[in-house]
């Protein structure tokens, strides 16, 4: 069929043609953004879940509600080697301009740009030719403490939106990435915005160790966020994803074509795209048939090494891709990091810090004490055929 016409979309964080089964999370965040707005409280929201489920694309949509709600909005993606304030602060003066917020604006708005100008001096950045055009807020956000200077900016933001009659949403990826400093800092100035009630929500996504993350800060994290999870998709909801796109297209599958993608791809949305993608490439008329699937497996698992997997293998050193053969080899799911280290042919102890690299980098987790995993569904295989043989026990 023509490549030209094809419906599918495999890429990080593409919004797919249809978003199935994600209705009641995205429900949940809908009647979040909705009831800030209204000054009636409501819990900041953690999507949680492995790669390849659809976290970014969650977000994405999360965002485009909030605009549509009237909200003001900004995204932004945390990652290794940047700061939260770092990353927040040039989005939050974009935000605070686009509110009009002038020297001839309102108290709060005044107050909201010189919280941000404070903020900037009390972390100890440089950022270059940014510039405010007004003095620091003195004894507001300026006091070196970034729990204490970031609850200051977020309630002065909420502050000079509640003077417009608007509300400012914050989403933030990748958030497994902050440090647990930066993440208590969020929490901490979360409650005190959530305590003048002010029209102020996060909504970010990250991987399951954000939850560890959350559970080694303040104690009233869990009464300040929701962390719904998303997983691969039902047998059901993947067939929608696959089968609607290509309906769409008066384009049909054979019922055993679906059963086949369904398994090979575990209902987890971006392998249902990949496999899409490429099996439309591939077959030659309506209805898609199991050969067609057949023969589209190995270019989708070949797309999927040379950029989903490859990506994130490079990322590695040597000892690190040792360390996720050796979990590989013990096959699918959680193991235990004992008989990782049996694999090995070392102490658990001397793989410690190896493992911790791996969880900072998101190439692994611990869904349980002791236990570790891929946050890359199907990496397992992956790590099988690009470190074939026993060449890595060495």
């Amino acid at each position: 069929m023509d490549a030209r016409d094809n419906p599918y979309v495999p890429g990080a964080g593409t919004p797919p043609p249809e978003l199935a089964g994600r209705h009641e999370v995205l429900e949940r965040a809908e009647i979040a953004l909705t009831r800030i707005q209204r000054r009636r409280p409501s819990k900041s929201l953690i999507v949680v879940g492995l790669r390849g489920v659809g976290k970014t694309v969650l977000l994405v949509r999360f965002q485009s509600e909030a605009e549509r709600l009237g909200y003001q909005s900004t995204l932004i993606e945390a990652h290794e080697g940047k700061t939260l304030p770092a990353l927040i602060v040039p989005p939050l003066r974009k935000l605070l301009f686009s509110l009009s917020i002038s020297a001839a604006a309102g108290d709060k708005g005044r107050k909201a740009l010189r919280a941000l100008r404070s903020f900037m001096g009390s972390v100890k950045l440089t950022w270059n030719d940014m510039e405010l055009g007004i003095e620091p807020a003195k004894g507001t956000a300026d006091s070196g403490d970034l729990e204490l200077d970031l609850a200051d900016l977020l309630v002065s933001v909420g502050e000079a939106a509640a003077e417009k009659n608007t509300a400012v949403a914050l989403c933030i990826d990748e958030m497994q990435y902050m440090t647990g400093k930066e993440f208590s800092a969020l929490i901490m100035a979360l409650h005190k915005v959530a305590q003048l009630n002010l029209p102020f929500i996060v909504v970010g996504a990250g991987l399951p160790q954000i939850l560890g993350l959350a559970g080694e800060s303040k104690s009233y994290a869990e009464r300040l966020f929701d962390y719904p999870t998303v997983g691969p998709l039902n047998d059901e909801d993947a067939e929608q994803a696959l089968v609607r796109p290509a309906r769409d297209m008066n384009v049909l599958y054979e019922k055993d074509a679906i059963a086949k993608i369904i398994t090979v791809t575990k209902g987890y949305p971006y392998f249902l795209q990949q496999w899409g993608y490429e099996v439309w490439n591939i077959a030659k008329k309506s209805p898609i048939t199991l050969a067609d699937v057949e023969r589209a497996t190995s270019e989708a698992i070949s797309a999927l090494d040379e950029s989903f997997f490859r990506v994130r293998f490079d990322r590695c050193t040597p000892s690190e891709k040792r360390y996720m053969r050796a979990l590989a080899d013990l096959g699918e799911g959680a193991k235990r990091s004992g008989d990782i280290a049996d694999r090995l042919g070392v102490k658990v102890t001397s793989v410690g810090p190896t493992r911790s690299k791996l969880i900072a980098k998101g190439m692994i987790y611990s869904p349980q004490h002791g236990e570790t995993a891929f946050t890359v569904p199907l990496f397992d295989d992956y790590m099988r055929r690009t470190m074939p043989g026993n060449d890595w026990k060495r």
